[in-house]
């Protein structure tokens, strides 16, 4: 691909182009705007490439040879890498009079290249830094057959249609702004009330699991996030501090410290442990606005935090309980495949080996005993300890990271955490983070996209909508819909005056799970005719049937409709 760029575009600058795990992209400096149908040439271009089958021929060279070679040619971005890496020789790939920077290996020749397609464009800061230049970035995917092109690109066309923040707009559940701020989230009132429903589901849940619910500033102290280690290992992701009356406050990262902060306002006993706070807290991390992507990555959002303390013999137990918390939650919002990862110790963490070592030991037994398959992910674990992390699968068989547990050796003894044990002494604590949905917002856009906007019954905004078939019927079709409001099911009423076809198809829109059509046999039968936003008829129901048939479903949260 950046061979026939250079071909077609000679002004063209050459950045990165790396490999991906679903194709690839490369970074281009150019003035022009890239077109559709530059795409569209540039792929011919690829085409007669192909055809040539010119070899790859790897060169070793010099380190200082290989950047007086692409200064020649001006390709500066390319100067700018080499003069970064360590190593005294380099490899170059040549094929077809075209040279390029590249560790390799590469296929023999351009010939092997079979099915590929270029995708999009979009722009892309040169290294991800927005204070350097906006270059324009190229995406393509490529494979060995052309009927799994064929099927991959179907694919993608699926993706596009589920798309959160296509949907998010379509159904009225959230916004974004550049006025208010890039990566802040405004919930509009359907939005809203899915995440309410969420959220009550969740707080019931916990208090069922023995957790105490707590409500936590959203600036506190900078020495609060020195002493908890996030200055000196989380910095790149905090806000600037702002000053307060001669001291400097930071907004909140993380509701750790605020949950120690609590378990340290009186003396704790062995008697008492575990302690479990949880909180739906609202955090902010810088993000560089070009990872920005609707609800999945933000700079301001609500995590299910929640903070265990017990002593060190009950780890493995709390571990055990928190995951099959973590699954029985995920299930309920329907998400039964998933993949588990145990992320270990990294380059940079505080603590001492050997608690590193047995708390990477406890998360391990923990998973072994459920019998859950997981990968190791090595050293990806936080600064402060190793942690489980587990990404459900959607509908469409993609992976998202959702839930973590952590454990923290570390918290306890930078804050001088302790209980009085059993001998009469005092002892540390260990802390296990945990989030069980992770983000809401973010958690939220995964469930627009795994459902495609058609929430289940107990999620929808609008669980039954009631239309009258003409205007005489407006009568009996209030008393339904009153009826099933004061039952507590979410339902509007269209009295419109237009063709029940078009009634029916709006409300198909916008994702109503169940239409009560009312006419004439209705209102002479004291019944309802229903349809399933799938095109299905059910009916005649008396009122009272379809009532506790909702409700049930409701209560249960079945997620069929």
């Amino acid at each position: 691909m950046a061979h026939a760029v250079k071909e077609l575009f000679p002004d063209a600058k050459l950045a990165i182009g790396p490999a991906t795990d679903d194709g690839f992209y490369y970074d281009f400096d150019i003035e022009r705007t890239f077109t559709p149908e530059d795409l569209a040439a540039i792929e011919k271009k690829m085409t007669d490439i192909i055809k040539k089958n010119n070899v790859f021929v790897r060169k070793i060279v010099p380190k200082e040879e290989a950047i007086d070679l692409f200064k020649s040619v001006g390709e500066n971005y390319k100067v700018e890498l080499l003069n970064e890496i360590e190593d005294e020789e380099v490899s170059l790939y040549e094929e077809g009079g075209f040279i390029d920077l590249c560790r390799g290996p590469h296929i023999d020749s351009t010939g092997q290249v079979s099915a590929f397609k270029l995708l999009s464009v979009a722009g892309a800061y040169w290294r991800g830094n927005e204070k350097n230049k906006m270059l324009q970035r190229i995406y393509g995917t490529s494979f060995t057959d052309e009927n799994d092109l064929k099927e991959y690109l179907l694919f993608l066309e699926e993706v596009k249609k589920r798309d959160h923040r296509k949907l998010g707009k379509e159904l009225d559940l959230f916004s974004m702004s550049e006025e208010i701020g890039a990566g802040l989230i405004i919930w509009h009132p359907k939005g809203a009330l899915i995440r309410r429903t969420i959220e009550d589901f969740w707080l019931d849940e916990h208090y069922k699991a023995g957790y105490k619910i707590l409500y936590t500033p959203h600036i506190a102290k900078l020495d609060v996030w020195r002493k908890s280690g996030h200055v000196d290992f989380y910095k790149e992701n905090m806000y600037s501090p702002m000053e307060i009356e001669g001291i400097d406050y930071e907004i909140k990262p993380m509701n750790c410290p605020f949950h120690i902060h609590v378990y340290k306002t009186s003396l704790r006993s062995y008697r008492e442990l575990p302690v479990r706070y949880a909180e739906l807290g609202t955090v902010y991390r810088y993000e560089r606005s070009g990872v920005l992507h609707g609800l999945l990555r933000v700079r301001g959002f609500t995590q299910d935090d929640a903070h265990i303390f017990c002593m060190e013999n009950q780890i493995e137990d709390e571990i055990l309980t928190v995951l099959d918390f973590t699954l029985f939650i995920l299930k309920i919002f329907g998400f039964d495949h998933y993949d588990i990862y145990l992320s270990t110790k990294p380059e940079r963490y505080v603590g001492t080996l050997d608690n590193w070592e047995r708390s990477t030991n406890a998360l391990k037994r923990a998973l072994e005993i459920k019998g859950l398959l997981y990968d190791i992910d090595t050293g990806e674990g936080v600064f402060y300890g190793p942690k489980i992390d587990i990404k459900v699968k959607d509908s469409l068989n993609r992976p998202w990271q959702c839930s973590t547990i952590q454990v923290d050796f570390n918290n306890p003894e930078r804050f001088d955490m302790t209980y009085r044990g059993s001998d009469g002494k005092d002892h540390r604590p260990i802390m296990i983070h945990r989030a069980l949905m992770g983000s809401l917002e973010r958690f939220f856009g995964i469930l627009i996209e795994h459902y495609a906007g058609a929430f289940p019954l107990w999620l929808s905004p609008v669980q039954v909508e009631v239309l009258t078939i003409a205007e005489r019927h407006s009568d009996y079709a209030v008393t339904i819909s009153e009826g099933l409001k004061s039952e507590g099911v979410r339902t509007s009423l269209n009295l419109e005056n237009e063709k029940i076809g078009y009634k029916i198809r709006n409300a198909t829109m916008r994702k109503v799970p169940y239409l009560v059509i009312i006419g004439d046999k209705e209102v002479s039968e004291q019944k309802l005719t229903l349809r399933k936003r799938s095109g299905e008829n059910i009916g005649p129901l008396k009122i009272e049937e379809f009532i506790d048939i909702i409700k049930d479903r409701i209560k249960n949260k079945i997620l069929e409709i």
